[in-house]
């Protein structure tokens, strides 16, 4: 059966549960990450989202992903790999966890290798939407109309969804960019 998507206010609790999980997936990684963020919707205060928690773990080069498959999954992970072979194909070099409770999804874990070009682009995704409430509501409405027409299909809740995330993208490396060049010059 298909997941239901639903699509919510924020609400505060969703860093208290990144920083829980953040406590066991450091078990989990250990000295092999190099950092660990809060990413997606849930980490943009006041900005509607899925209620999913969203991680990325930045590893060391050489770490090999799949050592850490049965951890995860004594976590509760599902292990994924990159999903290449999915309807809608996920990132070489991403590899993708997701763990459900009490049937639904709850979280979702992104491990690139330090380096990896998605890092930069997801962290200044997230960063453009903290400083732009504008256009995180805009976003937040898009996924609002496509969780209230897509509810059950989410391939096309993320296909209706993924124009508007590459022109965010754009808009958040050139506002970095711009961001990076002030503050150093």
């Amino acid at each position: 059966m298909p997941r239901y998507i639903e699509v919510i206010d924020y609400r505060q609790e969703w860093q208290f549960h990144y920083e829980k999980e953040v406590r066991l997936l450091r078990n989990v990684f250990g000295p092999t990450q190099s950092r660990i963020h809060h990413i997606g919707s849930t980490s943009v205060p006041g900005m509607k989202a899925k209620p999913i928690i969203d991680i990325l773990i930045e590893i060391k080069p050489g770490t090999i992903v799949e050592d850490f498959y049965e951890q995860m999954r004594e976590l509760g992970y599902d292990c994924r790999g990159e999903c290449l072979d999915a309807r809608v194909p996920g990132t070489p070099g991403r590899y993708y966890f997701s763990k459900d409770k009490n049937g639904k999804r709850y979280c979702q874990v992104h491990v690139c290798h330090e380096g990896h070009f998605q890092i930069v682009e997801l962290i200044a995704l997230r960063d453009y939407l903290r400083e732009h409430p504008d256009r995180a509501a805009k976003y937040g409405e898009l996924k609002c109309r496509l969780a209230s027409e897509f509810a059950r299909n989410n391939v096309e809740y993320m296909r209706g969804k993924d124009k508007f995330i590459k022109q965010l993208i754009l808009e958040a490396m050139e506002w970095k960019g711009a961001y990076n060049t002030r503050r150093s010059g």
